[in-house]
């Protein structure tokens, strides 16, 4: 099949929408095509700002509009589940932000819709299309830093008192933000399964997490310790320890260099990650080429292993105490 331009239909105009638009922008084989807010203002605001050529005032609208090839969906986590279901209904193709849903529960379910009405699916976890995934399976796969045994990762922001953050109802926390990304660096790398897991939080005063730390003890031996924090300034570094050396990842979120190091910590060489738009183009340009080839998932992060790290966060959220509306009443998910 000829793979044409790809019309993205935005649904959202925060900064992570914007952030899809420029991307988009900057790609000569997708479009941002169309944007979709619950506010007509605020559509046809966006659609001047960046240049896209229609604007829904719904995000129904947006959804209906025969010429929209994927619906890329940027609202907060709390709202992924109402709208990624009316599109999957409608037969659209859907890109849906990290995290891809509140909790599990909804997740298996969008995750059956999709397969039952044959339709493309996809978690928008940007570090898991960036060429840095390959740079570090490849190095690890040609025992540079020997047998890995350990994993640290840290990503935190100091994101003050925002809703998203703190609201039950927006599915606030730093693990379903910041967490997933630490969470997933992991699993990018080691996917074993994870035979222990623990972890501690720290909340807010409206009960949400603000720093947490998870240990992970995986199948094959490897031990990784990861934190994140919606309340401070994080070094935001991952590290991948071997018997024989270690790499060390300048930014779990958006990696740029990958040092390798001996076994005695000695500086072997910086591995820089080819320049980009913003990170995002490679999520994009995944999703056209296997639309393309009418696949229902991309290889990069596919549908079970959306739902492993959901299930992963259920778990984690059930021993903390930290709840969310839409979570059942038994807190299983």
């Amino acid at each position: 099949m000829e793979v044409k331009k790809m019309r993205v239909g935005i649904i959202g105009t925060g900064w992570i929408a914007e952030k899809a638009a420029i991307t988009l922008n900057g790609l000569s084989d997708c479009e941002a095509y169309a944007v979709g807010s619950r506010s007509q203002e605020k559509a046809d605001g966006f659609a001047k700002k960046w240049g896209v050529r229609k604007a829904y005032g719904s995000y129904e609208d947006l959804i209906a509009d025969a010429d929209v090839d994927l619906v890329y969906v940027g609202t907060p986590h709390s709202h992924h589940y109402d709208v990624t279901r009316k599109a999957l209904l409608a037969r659209k193709p859907c890109l849906v932000e990290k995290a891809f849903m509140a909790n599990s529960a909804q997740a298996e379910e969008i995750v059956r819709l999709a397969r039952q009405q044959g339709v493309f699916l996809a978690e928008a976890i940007w570090t898991r299309y960036q060429p840095a995934v390959k740079i570090i399976r490849d190095l690890i796969a040609e025992g540079r830093i020997g047998v890995p045994r350990l994993v640290t990762a840290t990503l935190g922001y100091s994101m003050g008192e925002k809703p998203r953050i703190m609201r039950p109802e927006l599915c606030g926390g730093a693990l379903l933000d910041l967490g997933v990304y630490a969470l997933n660096f992991v699993r990018m790398f080691f996917p074993s399964d994870i035979v222990s897991m623990e972890g501690q939080c720290v909340k807010s005063a409206t009960g949400m997490d603000l720093t947490n730390a998870v240990s992970l003890v995986l199948a094959d031996g490897v031990l990784a310790n990861v934190q994140s924090s919606a309340a401070c300034v994080g070094d935001n570094i991952g590290v991948i320890a071997g018997t024989d050396g270690n790499l060390i990842i300048d930014n779990i979120n958006n990696p740029q260099r990958i040092t390798v190091n001996t076994h005695d910590r000695e500086f072997v060489e910086e591995i820089r990650v080819p320049r980009q738009i913003t990170g995002y183009e490679y999520q994009f340009l995944v999703c056209r080429d296997a639309i393309a080839k009418g696949l229902l998932e991309p290889q990069e992060m596919p549908h079970a292993e959306i739902l492993y790290v959901m299930r992963l966060m259920d778990d984690l959220r059930k021993k903390w105490g930290v709840r969310y509306p839409m979570d059942s009443v038994d807190g299983k998910s």
